[in-house]
């Protein structure tokens, strides 16, 4: 095992804990504020996919070398990523949580509709390819596209009486 390889997968595997976390406290907390959630049926399975894409990039890759162009572009995207939990803040979940307020309008979100979802495209395929799995990147960002066409529908949906 190389130095740089543990230290990437234990980087991945500590955000997503961290953000499991965050997550959770922030839906509480908008659920206290009136929140409500949809898209709970799916949620589960988004989880899950995700857990396995972990599973993939720590089973096959842990004693893969460290690519060090695709690892700049990976951090590119965590500054991507500070950029949007740093704009909403409170309002950042992993579950589709509608708060009956306008819309967050500012950082990232006044260039894309779902910066957070683009984002996360990003990664499916960039961290895997940090460590040369070329099939786990296009096995992931089939099954992702799959999972986005049903959440972002079902998300639109949700916040079209909002926009």
């Amino acid at each position: 095992m190389q130095t740089a390889t543990i230290l990437f997968l234990g980087f991945v595997l500590l955000q997503r804990l961290a953000e499991l976390v965050i997550a959770r406290i922030n839906t509480r907390r908008l659920l206290t504020k009136g929140a409500y959630e949809i898209g709970a049926v799916h949620y589960p399975l988004m989880v899950g996919m995700h857990a396995l894409w972990l599973i993939f990039l720590i089973g096959w890759g842990y004693d893969q070398p460290v690519h060090y162009g695709w690892l700049a572009l990976f951090g590119i995207l965590q500054l991507l990523r500070v950029w949007i939990l740093g704009t909403l803040g409170p309002r950042w979940t992993t579950r589709i949580i509608i708060l009956p307020e306008p819309l967050v309008r500012r950082g990232p979100f006044r260039f894309l509709r779902h910066p957070n979802y683009t984002l996360v495209v990003a990664e499916i395929i960039v961290a895997p390819m940090v460590l040369g799995l070329v099939w786990v990147a296009a096995l992931f960002t089939v099954l992702n596209a799959l999972m986005l066409y049903v959440r972002i529908r079902a998300e639109n949906r949700a916040l079209a009486p909002l926009r």
